[in-house]
Protein backbone atom coordinates (compact mmCIF):
# COMPACT_ATOMS: atom_id res chain seq x y z
CA UNK A 1 0.00 0.00 0.00
CA UNK A 2 1.20 3.43 -1.24
CA UNK A 3 1.23 5.86 1.91
CA UNK A 4 3.22 8.52 0.26
CA UNK A 5 1.60 12.10 0.63
CA UNK A 6 1.15 14.29 -2.25
CA UNK A 7 2.58 17.61 -1.93
CA UNK A 8 1.88 18.81 -5.03
CA UNK A 9 0.06 22.07 -4.90
CA UNK A 10 -3.47 22.10 -5.82
CA UNK A 11 -4.94 24.42 -8.00
CA UNK A 12 -8.70 24.98 -8.54
CA UNK A 13 -9.69 26.71 -11.96
CA UNK A 14 -12.59 29.54 -12.31
CA UNK A 15 -13.48 31.22 -15.29
CA UNK A 16 -16.55 31.18 -17.32
CA UNK A 17 -15.26 30.05 -20.63
CA UNK A 18 -14.31 26.48 -20.58
CA UNK A 19 -11.75 27.12 -23.35
CA UNK A 20 -9.84 29.12 -21.06
CA UNK A 21 -9.85 26.73 -18.43
CA UNK A 22 -8.86 23.95 -20.49
CA UNK A 23 -6.44 26.01 -21.90
CA UNK A 24 -4.85 26.44 -18.29
CA UNK A 25 -5.04 23.34 -17.24
CA UNK A 26 -2.82 21.97 -20.33
CA UNK A 27 -0.58 24.62 -18.98
CA UNK A 28 -0.23 24.01 -15.24
CA UNK A 29 -0.58 20.17 -16.01
CA UNK A 30 3.11 20.17 -17.42
CA UNK A 31 4.41 21.69 -13.57
CA UNK A 32 5.99 20.02 -12.07
CA UNK A 33 4.62 19.92 -8.92
CA UNK A 34 0.69 21.07 -9.41
CA UNK A 35 -2.15 19.02 -9.60
CA UNK A 36 -5.57 20.22 -11.03
CA UNK A 37 -8.07 20.17 -8.24
CA UNK A 38 -10.81 21.19 -10.21
CA UNK A 39 -12.63 23.97 -12.02
CA UNK A 40 -16.09 25.89 -12.03
CA UNK A 41 -17.72 28.86 -13.97
CA UNK A 42 -19.62 30.02 -11.29
CA UNK A 43 -19.02 31.73 -7.47
CA UNK A 44 -21.23 29.05 -5.47
CA UNK A 45 -19.88 25.79 -7.45
CA UNK A 46 -16.15 27.09 -7.29
CA UNK A 47 -16.23 27.53 -3.31
CA UNK A 48 -18.05 24.14 -2.63
CA UNK A 49 -15.42 22.72 -5.20
CA UNK A 50 -12.55 24.72 -3.44
CA UNK A 51 -13.60 23.96 0.07
CA UNK A 52 -14.44 19.84 -1.27
CA UNK A 53 -10.74 19.40 -3.05
CA UNK A 54 -8.57 21.48 -0.35
CA UNK A 55 -7.01 23.62 -2.93
CA UNK A 56 -4.12 25.34 -2.10
CA UNK A 57 -3.98 27.72 -5.38
CA UNK A 58 -7.05 29.21 -7.12
CA UNK A 59 -6.78 31.26 -10.47
CA UNK A 60 -9.79 33.45 -10.91
CA UNK A 61 -11.37 35.15 -13.85
CA UNK A 62 -13.38 38.85 -12.14
CA UNK A 63 -15.98 38.22 -14.50
CA UNK A 64 -17.50 34.36 -13.66
CA UNK A 65 -21.16 32.99 -15.23
CA UNK A 66 -23.23 34.39 -12.64
CA UNK A 67 -21.25 38.14 -12.00
CA UNK A 68 -17.96 38.86 -10.67
CA UNK A 69 -15.29 37.25 -8.21
CA UNK A 70 -15.19 39.75 -5.97
CA UNK A 71 -17.67 37.85 -3.42
CA UNK A 72 -15.60 34.55 -3.71
CA UNK A 73 -12.25 36.48 -3.27
CA UNK A 74 -13.29 38.05 -0.43
CA UNK A 75 -15.30 34.41 1.22
CA UNK A 76 -11.68 32.44 0.74
CA UNK A 77 -9.97 35.65 2.33
CA UNK A 78 -11.98 35.12 5.55
CA UNK A 79 -12.69 31.44 5.54
CA UNK A 80 -9.48 30.02 3.99
CA UNK A 81 -6.86 32.77 3.72
CA UNK A 82 -4.63 29.76 3.11
CA UNK A 83 -5.74 29.61 -0.24
CA UNK A 84 -3.52 31.53 -2.67
CA UNK A 85 -5.82 33.77 -4.70
CA UNK A 86 -4.92 34.81 -8.49
CA UNK A 87 -7.13 36.63 -10.69
CA UNK A 88 -5.93 36.45 -14.18
CA UNK A 89 -8.68 38.78 -16.26
CA UNK A 90 -9.33 41.34 -19.31
CA UNK A 91 -10.48 43.51 -16.73
CA UNK A 92 -7.50 45.65 -15.87
CA UNK A 93 -7.79 48.61 -14.74
CA UNK A 94 -6.68 50.38 -11.59
CA UNK A 95 -9.69 50.20 -10.14
CA UNK A 96 -10.48 46.50 -10.54
CA UNK A 97 -7.04 45.71 -9.57
CA UNK A 98 -7.36 47.63 -6.03
CA UNK A 99 -11.37 46.03 -5.65
CA UNK A 100 -9.69 42.61 -6.57
CA UNK A 101 -6.64 43.43 -3.53
CA UNK A 102 -8.92 44.78 -0.92
CA UNK A 103 -11.05 41.64 -1.35
CA UNK A 104 -7.84 39.37 -0.65
CA UNK A 105 -6.61 38.44 -3.93
CA UNK A 106 -2.54 37.56 -3.63
CA UNK A 107 -1.92 38.42 -7.36
CA UNK A 108 -3.40 39.94 -10.63
CA UNK A 109 -2.52 39.29 -14.11
CA UNK A 110 -3.75 40.51 -17.31
CA UNK A 111 -5.15 37.53 -19.00
CA UNK A 112 -3.67 39.07 -22.42
CA UNK A 113 -0.42 39.85 -21.82
CA UNK A 114 0.57 38.37 -18.65
CA UNK A 115 -0.80 34.51 -18.84
CA UNK A 116 3.00 33.04 -18.81
CA UNK A 117 3.63 35.45 -15.81
CA UNK A 118 0.18 34.18 -14.02
CA UNK A 119 1.86 30.17 -15.24
CA UNK A 120 5.47 31.08 -13.39
CA UNK A 121 3.77 32.59 -10.48
CA UNK A 122 1.94 28.83 -9.32
CA UNK A 123 5.03 27.20 -10.48
CA UNK A 124 6.70 29.26 -7.81
CA UNK A 125 4.43 28.75 -4.99
CA UNK A 126 4.02 24.98 -5.82
CA UNK A 127 8.08 24.85 -5.62
CA UNK A 128 7.37 26.43 -1.73
CA UNK A 129 5.36 24.23 -0.95
CA UNK A 130 7.20 21.30 -2.24
CA UNK A 131 10.32 22.87 -0.16
CA UNK A 132 7.77 23.47 2.51
CA UNK A 133 6.38 19.76 2.89
CA UNK A 134 10.15 18.20 2.52
CA UNK A 135 11.62 20.07 5.46
CA UNK A 136 9.07 19.70 7.79
CA UNK A 137 9.35 16.18 9.85
CA UNK A 138 6.20 14.14 9.58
Amino acid sequence: MDTAVSTAAKVYLVDAAVEVRRRLARLLDAIPGVDIAGEAEDGDAALEGIVGSGADIVVLDLRLADGNSLGLIDALSRAHPSVVKIVLTNHTARAFRDACNAAGAELFFDKTSEFDAACRAIAHFARLREARSTSTPP
